[in-house]
């Protein structure tokens, strides 16, 4: 008597990971995408949750409403309202050139994200609909906190980025780790180092966390030539 084996046709669940990365854990993949080659689901799926993670550096220190819109071009008319440049353009605090200074930082913040989505995109893979919440921290009116969120965020993201670099490596994935090393972990390395030094001289120069040291508020706002050229 013979025996008939029945064969589960039904694709294997994947395996996550233990990882410190954003990932995106409802993550859908695109399996029947032309561009798909060589695209490791957990790397698609570090990729969307990295992409939502940049999307919300980019109004950190300002209240947003939230976002559910995927096209890059609603991203990006959503995202308009600057990471903290508001703040430090009331009458009360007069810092313009902090204020360009944040405006110019969420900019690019906002064009690494839709960077990263692009690639994402070309790679095959999807973005999945994501609520970007309030950062909670509208309170924030002086250089000093704003200056140690900013490193704090920036320090974040290159442990991120470094860890996707690895996980593409180990996963067979040598395109992904280039890109994340040459546009995302390289133009960070002088940031970092930038804000460091900027904190360094604020708190030299007397600025304090609730923004009552007005004459070392208006030495940092002074130094345009650094906070311009970064």
């Amino acid at each position: 008597m013979s025996v008939i084996a029945t064969v589960n046709m039904s694709e294997p669940r994947v395996k996550r990971i233990k990882t410190c990365l954003p990932l995106c854990k409802t993550h859908i993949t695109s399996d029947g995408s032309l561009a798909r080659q060589n695209f490791p689901f957990v790397v698609e799926e570090s990729l969307c949750g990295v992409s939502t993670l940049l999307m919300e550096g980019s109004y950190r220190l300002e209240a947003l409403e939230t976002v559910q819109e995927t096209e890059v071009s609603k991203i990006r008319s959503v995202c308009r309202s600057v990471f903290q440049a508001k703040i430090f353009e009331q009458s009360d605090l007069a810092l313009p050139r902090v204020s360009a200074y944040f405006h110019q930082e969420s900019e690019k913040e906002l064009e690494r994200a839709e960077a990263m989505l692009e690639y994402l995109s070309q790679r095959g893979g999807k973005y999945c609909n994501k609520n970007i919440q309030r950062p909670g921290t509208e309170e924030v009116c002086a250089i000093l906190p704003a200056l140690e969120i900013l490193l704090n965020q920036w320090k974040e993201e290159m442990s991120v980025m470094l860890e996707m670099n690895q996980l593409a490596h180990e996963y067979g994935d040598p395109h992904t780790a280039s890109v994340i090393k040459s546009q995302f972990i390289q133009p960070l390395v002088p940031k970092v180092k930038l804000i460091g030094d900027l904190l360094t001289s604020a708190r030299r120069a007397g600025c304090s966390n609730d923004s009552t040291s007005g004459f070392g508020e208006y030495l940092i706002d002074r130094l345009q030539e650094t906070l311009t050229n970064a």
